[in-house]
């Protein structure tokens, strides 16, 4: 099982550098909080708000309001979530002009997600299926992410984070993006941790740097 595991995260790490290949990238910053209520052992309420920039600050690119119902099993392991998202996006139309056009999308989502250890080390596994409605517009796309963590002290208070995402459409292009992110945390207490690092997001023809930084709430 260990070297079936490891062999799994040698071809994740050994697949990164293709994902960093982004021509046209632009540097913008992400502010991320994740919260997580618990509503008895089994049960949790997730709950999150992401403001993106296309700069360091100030240019809103899109807002993200997301929330969900989760359900807890095989002794913490594996989570179920059924969610809601809204989303704000603020599009450049282009041309020599700075003009912008609002486009709000709501979202309905499913999620699983599997966790296991190698060691000291966290690995998780993230399955998500959206719903999208944009505007007039219905789509539906698949998610995957692929997650490492890795203390770096025993009190596991400061760590190192990465995860590889890619997103599949359901029809027209299927390939939509990939996400990239590094990232180093501190954990202020049991249930808070603060995390900075670099994203890079991949599209077909076109990349999008981002600096991420993140607050996790578990209550």
């Amino acid at each position: 099982m260990k070297k079936k595991t490891s062999m799994v995260v040698l071809a994740f790490m050994l697949t990164l550098p293709f994902f960093i290949q982004a021509q046209d990238s632009n540097f913008g910053n992400w502010l991320i909080y994740i919260g997580n209520k618990k509503i008895n052992s089994k049960w949790d309420l997730h709950h999150e708000v992401q403001y993106r920039n296309y700069n360091a600050i100030g240019d809103l690119e899109q807002l993200l309001l997301r929330t969900g119902l989760g359900y807890t099993f095989n002794e913490g392991k594996n989570n179920v979530l059924l969610g809601y998202g809204y989303i704000l996006s603020e599009n450049y139309t282009g041309g020599n002009t700075n003009d912008k056009i609002n486009i709000n999308e709501h979202r309905i989502f499913q999620q699983f997600i599997s966790k296991q250890n190698i060691g000291r080390v966290a690995l998780s596994h993230r399955y998500r299926f959206e719903q999208r409605f944009v505007e007039s517009d219905f789509k539906m796309r698949f998610r995957y992410f692929l997650g490492l963590n890795v203390p770096f002290t025993k009190t596991g208070k400061c760590y190192f984070s990465t995860y590889n995402e890619i997103f599949l459409n359901t029809k027209s292009s299927i390939f939509d993006r990939n996400r990239l992110y590094g990232g180093l945390g501190y954990k202020l207490s049991k249930n808070i941790k603060l995390e900075a690092g670099y994203m890079n997001q991949f599209f077909e023809t076109s990349g999008r740097d981002q600096f991420n930084i993140l607050a996790f709430v578990n209550f």
